[in-house]
């Protein structure tokens, strides 16, 4: 299989292998500004509706909520459900495939806790540990 990229057909252009890092697909899917706290949010929680999101992440503008959630939803991590009512009701929860990615979450908290300890600070933040 060709794994070059080439964005020309002119064989002196440099070519560019494709590269398929994990980390790279873990981080490219799962490290937006908000991201990893939605789904956090989403582990602790189940399901959210978008004015709930907001609460839980009050730093996050609507535009940037949504930006985060549609890309998720790309992703296949999140599932959006909208119901037909007046005022539109959207909830949001984890697929089989988001719930996949805990194990990670929970590494990531783990070790930013461990940093913090070193410098002598406590977590202070909205995410508390995820308990079964």
């Amino acid at each position: 299989m060709n794994n070059n990229v080439c964005k020309s057909v002119d064989p002196i252009e440099d070519c560019h292998p494709i590269i398929h890092c994990p980390v790279e697909t873990t981080i490219s899917m799962i490290g937006g500004k908000y991201k990893s706290l939605i789904l956090w949010k989403l582990m602790t929680t189940k399901t959210l509706r978008f004015s709930q999101l907001r609460k839980e992440i009050p730093r996050a503008t609507p535009k940037m909520l949504t930006s985060q959630l549609r890309e998720l939803e790309s992703n296949g991590l999140i599932s959006r459900t909208v119901f037909p009512v007046v005022p539109p009701k959207v909830e949001y929860c984890l697929t089989d495939f988001g719930k996949s990615i805990k194990p990670v979450l929970e590494a990531m908290y783990k070790w930013g806790s461990h940093c913090l300890k070193n410098q002598g600070l406590d977590v202070d933040c909205s995410m508390v540990a995820i308990t079964d």
